[in-house]
């Protein structure tokens, strides 16, 4: 089956996560993501309350910049999240905007040795192993957990050029893809992330997360009709500069979005997703619309 889920965007102010997560955990979403944009939302503190407003829903932080941390914190605040909330946590980390990264003195001279660095280091914490390690950007000296989590818990990257897609192969346990991945982008990034893994000679799971640009009439009455989908969506396209790549996005009803996702299914995607235009109008009718009129017509 494929895993489907919706975004918290940050451009909604923190306060109305809680009345979104429960709505998720009691409508039977199966993932809510949430992100850690700058200069919004911190990942960890909103997944942290979320989990705990809530019972059975996944929370999602796609993705964690590493520039912005000690891969020691990353780990802890991790591991923390794994043991409270054993199987519902799934982070990612990744590069972060590069401006962004500049804009706090953060950003690396060589993002892809820091997110290797820092993948390794990570993971091998998390699995509850004594850390010594003298890279370009991550040092540590015989560190250790002493709260690692109960079990393995997967660690995913984001992804989009070549060399980040091998490498997620490689070192990562699963691939988060933008909203700017179509169905052939997905397919490619496999493939890339494939190349890693036979390096790596690596036969686990790996999971590939695809979000889903979504816009709908629907709203949480579905009689009832909002702003032009269409439009909203090539809105967005459009301010991100991608409006001219094919297959990107849906608008329209259950059934068209249930299309669309399959269609990512088809290409590689093991969890699509619903990603709302940044002014969606009603996000609580967007959950509601994932859940109860999507989630049902995708195998």
């Amino acid at each position: 089956m494929t895993g489907l889920g919706a975004v918290f965007r940050p451009q909604l102010p923190p306060e109305r996560l809680r009345a979104l997560a429960r709505l998720a955990d009691e409508t039977g979403l199966e993932e809510l993501w949430l992100w850690e944009d700058c200069f919004r939302e911190g990942g960890i503190s909103t997944a942290a309350a979320a989990l705990a407003w809530t019972e059975r829903v996944r929370i999602g932080v796609g993705l964690l910049p590493v520039p912005l941390r000690n891969v020691a914190i990353t780990a802890m605040e991790a591991a923390t999240l794994h043991r409270m909330f054993p199987g519902r946590a799934v982070l990612g980390i990744g590069h972060g905007v590069q401006d962004w990264m500049g804009q706090v003195g953060a950003r690396a001279e060589s993002p892809l040795t820091l997110l290797r660095e820092h993948l390794l280091a990570l993971r091998a914490l998390l699995a509850g192993e004594s850390v010594t390690t003298r890279g370009r950007y991550v040092s540590l000296d015989d560190v250790a957990l002493d709260w690692p989590p109960d079990g393995p818990v997967e660690v995913l990257t984001g992804a989009t050029g070549p060399r980040t897609l091998r490498l997620a192969g490689e070192a990562a346990d699963g691939t988060v893809l933008t909203a700017g991945t179509p169905p052939e982008g997905v397919r490619r990034a496999r493939r890339l992330i494939d190349e890693g893994r036979q390096k790596a000679g690596r036969t686990d799971p790996h999971r590939v997360v695809v979000y889903l640009l979504t816009a709908t009439d629907a709203t949480a009455d579905t009689t009832a009709t909002g702003p032009d989908a269409a439009a909203r969506l090539r809105a967005e396209l459009t301010d991100e500069g991608i409006a001219d790549v094919p297959d990107l996005g849906v608008a329209g009803d259950a059934d068209a979005v249930a299309k669309a996702v399959q269609r990512l299914a088809d290409a590689g995607a093991d969890t699509v997703v619903l990603q709302p235009t940044a002014d969606e109008p009603d996000p609580e009718g967007f959950v509601r619309f994932a859940a109860r009129e999507v989630r049902p017509l995708v195998p």
